[in-house]
């Protein structure tokens, strides 16, 4: 008897069939069948389902004579289950890596529940894939296992099949089964979430529900989709036939109107000249299922309005005005951006006729995402040893909070915003500066960089189209020669900016301003910074923050970060942060896996980790000045340098151990080699080359040469001598770590992990 039995109904999906079957047969939790049934698909769908059969035990094929539709052919596939759990995949969906092996920890967790439900993403063909917006439904929220009465939440959920686990003896037990239709999931869900006696949650995207661009049913102009009313039907007829479950009905009577609503509303669903009858039949229904004096919340008031009284025409005069009026909107909205960019361009050009001012500075990073990296290090270096300057820093509104007392906060494209561009003697950035600045006699550009370089960038990327992006390089060029002042880490860095970005500017090989703080911070500020995050005591904290890739439109989850601290057992905890470029998070924060995308500072992450995992980023150069152990991730390499180029080979000079895979990075940390003595000597020589400026004065001595005109300025202090970086788990390299041993095969995960 396998632990799950995984249902999947196959019609007219030849083109999704295969990439769905390989991920139920590639999950981490082997203990499955895969009942995969042929509804007489006039495609190839038949086919590769006997392919799959024949090469993998764990598959059952199911042909069916003829098409009998999604519900039947569900329920032919639980006819052929023999599970302890039922999971439903539609065929054009994917299971997520080791989703079963989260399912299966969490029934254990909870007692062998009779439903879990779980979460899902929407995918898209651009790559991009946005999780549930009703996930926080699913949080864990007092004890578990409960009842829909303790959770009533959970109906706000879409009601599909696909996102739950249903114990088969409590499926058995009730007599559940799907209803022909192709809304076939209303009187399933309903029915199974209203009468289970323990029902759990599990906090985790577990299957990608693809937005397919045509082809989906429920988006197909149809009078099929009368077939809503049919359903609604038995689940009524369901609460009839079960007194004990009559609380549930104004409940459902709510949920009803409003699905009701959508297809009623939306304009891919009802064919031409069908709406009206199709609302006196919602009307009906209304009448027929209403419970009287249970009041409807002001927000679903116009639907039930709506119904109730079938007002078509109202309807269709309401939605021609709300379009004149959307469209009276556009062209408003329009006129006034232009003319208050004509206004805001005017007020520069006044601005610019005015006297500079000397004790102003202007200060952004990243194209205005917050306050940090080497232009907050020096922004708050003005302010101690330039007093007399008064900064201001550019971000957007939602930035803001991370902002620090002391500048003036400025919003790009406000009139205070180019009002600081045109009056402020020093403007400070780590990317471009505003491409309409047009620089002024005694106004001094720093650009501070982000990094030192390990990809191709500036004048290299005109042969790497994918990195480029359509990149203008007149345009870069012309940037580039507004600069006064580049700052450098490392000769590297100096060689490297100045081939990529020629111009007249002044190098200052100083070291990076945002690293000044390794070299500053106490033990208590670690330890509170570990705190602020909650790092347990003792903890080994790993910072996972892959860089951005240029051949790939989303994001790239490369790890399974829950299966790597499974493996490596309770100590671990990895700190998950993704590159600025996404502006989205890595992951969700689930037990010792914490997403950190949002935090303000990468480098109080840096301070609060004992170790640094990355792929290609930059941030290894900088992380390289604390002497801890860094780990790299190089599973893609090739493809890497195929579509950036990169100026040394990682391989060949690394900042410690490599790592080709998920299994050898685990394998890295549990036998220690990550702080073994070959990564030390590694890591030596790496930062004997990228970290010889980085002694802890690089803002310090940037504005005492470009602010306060001095020539003798603080020597750097020689690599050797200086301070070690206090760390909150020091402890680390005299105590061995508890770890799980590694299984023979790289599957044979046991069921303490």
């Amino acid at each position: 008897m396998p632990r799950f039995s995984v249902i999947v109904p196959a019609y007219q999906v030849q083109a999704y069939l295969h990439e769905c079957l390989e991920s139920v047969l590639s999950q981490s939790c082997p203990d499955l069948e895969l009942i995969v049934v042929d509804d007489c698909s006039p495609d190839a769908c038949g086919a590769i389902i006997d392919e799959f059969a024949a090469r993998e035990p764990r598959v059952r094929p199911v042909h069916l004579p003829e098409n009998v539709g999604l519900g039947r052919a569900r329920n032919a596939g639980v006819a052929h289950a023999s599970g302890d759990y039922l999971l439903f995949l539609d065929s054009d969906d994917t299971l997520t890596p080791d989703a079963l092996r989260s399912i299966a920890d969490r029934l254990k967790e909870t007692g062998e529940p009779d439903v879990l439900v779980f979460d899902y993403a929407r995918t898209y063909w651009t790559g991009e894939a946005i999780r549930n917006q009703a996930a926080l439904q699913l949080t864990e929220q007092g004890p578990a296992p409960f009842r829909l009465e303790d959770r009533p939440g959970l109906l706000r959920l879409l009601m599909v099949a696909w996102n739950k686990a249903y114990r088969r003896e409590f499926v058995e037990r009730e007599g559940f089964a799907f209803p022909p239709g192709v809304y076939e999931d209303t009187p399933w869900t309903y029915p199974v979430l209203m009468t289970a006696d323990s029902i759990a949650t599990l906090d985790r995207v577990c299957v990608h529900y693809r937005q397919r661009r045509q082809g989906s049913i429920l988006r197909t102009t149809s009078e099929r989709h009368f077939d809503v009313f049919e359903q609604y039907e038995r689940v009524f007829a369901y609460l009839d036939e079960r007194p004990g479950l009559a609380q549930w009905r104004p409940v459902l009577f709510r949920r009803m109107v409003h699905h009701l609503a959508i297809v009623y509303s939306r304009r891919d669903r009802l064919p031409k000249g069908s709406r009206a009858d199709f609302l006196r039949r919602a009307r009906a229904h209304y009448r027929r299922y209403r419970t009287p004096c249970v009041p409807v919340p002001l927000r679903c008031r116009i639907h039930h309005v709506l119904i109730r009284f079938g007002l078509h025409r109202t309807y269709r005069t309401l939605q021609g005005a709300s379009a004149l009026q959307r469209a009276a909107v556009r062209t408003t909205g329009k006129l006034l951006r232009g003319l208050r960019s004509a206004a805001l361009r005017t007020h520069y050009r006044v601005q610019r006729c005015l006297p500079l001012r000397a004790d102003r500075a202007a200060f952004a990073a990243y194209d205005g995402r917050g306050h940090g990296c080497n232009p907050g290090a020096l922004e708050t270096a003005f302010r101690e040893l330039a007093p007399h300057v008064r900064t201001a820093w550019i971000a957007r509104r939602e930035h803001h909070h991370t902002i620090p007392p002391g500048p003036r906060r400025l919003v790009p494209g406000t009139a205070a915003y180019w009002t600081a561009l045109a009056r402020s003697r020093y403007l400070v950035s780590n990317t471009g500066f505003d491409d309409r600045l047009a620089k002024r006699r005694g106004q001094v550009l720093i650009q501070t960089g982000h990094g030192t370089p390990l990809g191709h960038l500036g004048l290299d990327l005109q042969e790497r189209p994918a990195a480029a992006r359509g990149r203008d390089f007149t345009r870069l060029l012309k940037d580039v020669d507004r600069w006064d002042y580049v700052l450098s880490a490392n000769r590297h860095t100096t060689l490297t900016h100045e081939r990529v970005h020629p111009g007249r500017y002044t190098t200052l090989e100083y070291g990076y301003p945002r690293n000044d703080v390794f070299r500053t911070a106490t033990p208590a500020d670690v330890a509170r910074l570990r705190a602020s995050l909650g790092i347990p005591r003792g903890a080994v904290a790993i910072l996972y923050a892959p860089t951005h890739r240029d051949y790939r439109r989303s994001q790239r989850h490369a790890l399974d970060l829950q299966r790597i601290v499974r493996r490596l057992g309770p100590r671990f905890v990895v700190l998950a942060r993704a590159h600025h470029a996404y502006d989205a998070p890595l992951t969700s924060t689930c037990g010792r896996v914490v997403d950190v995308s949002a935090h303000p500072s990468v480098e109080s992450l840096c301070l609060a980790s004992d170790a640094l995992v990355t792929d290609y980023s930059s941030l290894m150069f900088d992380y390289a000045n604390l002497d801890r152990p860094i780990v790299v991730h190089a599973d893609d390499w090739e493809a890497y340098d195929a579509a950036r180029g990169t100026y040394f080979d990682l391989r060949d000079f690394p900042p410690g151990a490599i790592a080709r895979g998920e299994d050898e990075l685990i394998d890295i940390f549990a036998t220690g080699h990550w702080r073994g003595s070959r990564s030390a000597q590694l890591r030596a020589a790496f930062r004997e080359r990228f970290c010889t400026y980085d002694d802890g004065r690089a803002a310090e001595r940037v504005v005492r040469r470009v602010v306060l005109g001095e020539s003798e300025l603080p020597p750097v202090v020689p690599l050797g001598e200086r301070r070690p970086v206090p760390s909150a788990a020091a402890s680390l390299t005299r105590e061995p770590l508890t770890t799980v041993p590694l299984p023979a095969s790289p599957h044979a995960v046991t069921d303490s992990l």
